[in-house]
């Protein structure tokens, strides 16, 4: 594929790429409820981890009532997902209780589940409310986007880094797409938002459930690159592979991922070509929204 064919797949600089990967269509299966999404392109032999995360989490929240949210997804990445072809979501009811329901769901490509998660939903409650603080970072205006860190770069990884994930990502500090951190720092933080507004729901529930999605979605990108800092390798390093393997999710607090978000990362452990990473979400104005915790093989 050339950069032109790729650049109109990747509906450069918008939302759109994120957009179209959570879009459902309701279909039959053996499950309570089944529906398939697509996964959206990469210049790589393998679909993006991300789009299965969100394609989980709208098919679990399409099957519960409005008076409750996800407040945490537990995942495992069980094999690689053609790009650009239809995944189906089993979604089985385990539980319907009065504050809290649970959701099983299966990826199943080529016959084969290639991804499965569990998922809670919470009816909210009034309660004391305490929170790690926000680390100290700079704005990121001061930051160079993706586009400027990759300037004069050439080929189809940099063309999808700079434009065509569906958010700005601004890194601290500076981002691995070709070069490595001489220093192994093993944490980094990472502003994110979407390119553009993220369009607003029927209901403000919806809404949430949308910016709740988004956030899987994006957490995958740069949740490794700790594990790469601790190794002293890039995105670009040859012999490089890597891949997703389970993944959790805590969701704390209602933000916008239209609006910036620091996403703070920490290396935990690396071990055995695997290391385990942690992130949280933070808005602009210091609200702790998520956190994250993963897994992931690392060979280089």
């Amino acid at each position: 594929m050339n950069s032109t064919d790729a650049t109109s797949i990747l509906a450069p600089d918008t939302a759109q790429t994120f957009l179209r990967a959570i879009e459902l269509t309701p279909v039959d299966g053996p499950a309570d409820s089944s529906f398939e999404a697509t996964t959206q392109y990469v210049p790589w032999p393998k679909a993006y981890g991300g789009d299965m995360v969100a394609q989980a989490t709208a098919a679990m929240q399409a099957t519960v009532g409005t008076d409750r949210a996800l407040h945490s997804m537990h995942s495992y990445f069980m094999r690689p997902v053609n790009i650009g072809a239809p995944v189906r979501y089993d979604v089985e009811v385990l539980r319907d209780g009065r504050g809290y329901s649970t959701r099983s769901v299966r990826g199943i490509q080529n016959g084969k589940t290639a991804f499965t998660a569990l998922g809670s939903f919470h009816v909210p409650e009034d309660g004391p409310e305490f929170q790690q603080p926000a680390p100290e970072a700079v704005d990121p205006e001061s930051l160079r986007t993706a586009a400027e860190a990759l300037e004069g770069a050439t080929g189809a990884a940099s063309d999808y880094w700079a434009h065509g994930r569906s958010f700005d990502m601004r890194h601290i500090p500076d981002p691995l797409y070709l070069t490595s951190d001489a220093g192994s720092v093993p944490a980094q933080a990472v502003w994110v938002k979407a390119f553009d507004a993220l369009p607003d729901a029927a209901d403000a529930k919806a809404t949430a459930d949308l910016h709740r999605t988004a956030l899987t979605y994006v957490c995958d990108y740069t949740i490794l690159e700790t594990l790469l800092r601790v190794r002293g390798l890039n995105w670009s390093s040859p012999g490089l592979a890597t891949a997703s393997l389970d993944h959790a999710m805590w969701f704390h607090r209602d933000g916008r991922a239209d609006d910036w978000i620091l996403y703070a990362q920490d290396a935990v452990s690396v071990q055995n070509n695997r290391g385990l990473a942690m992130g949280r979400f933070f808005d602009r104005s210091g609200r702790l929204l998520a956190t994250v915790a993963q897994e992931g093989m690392i060979r280089g």
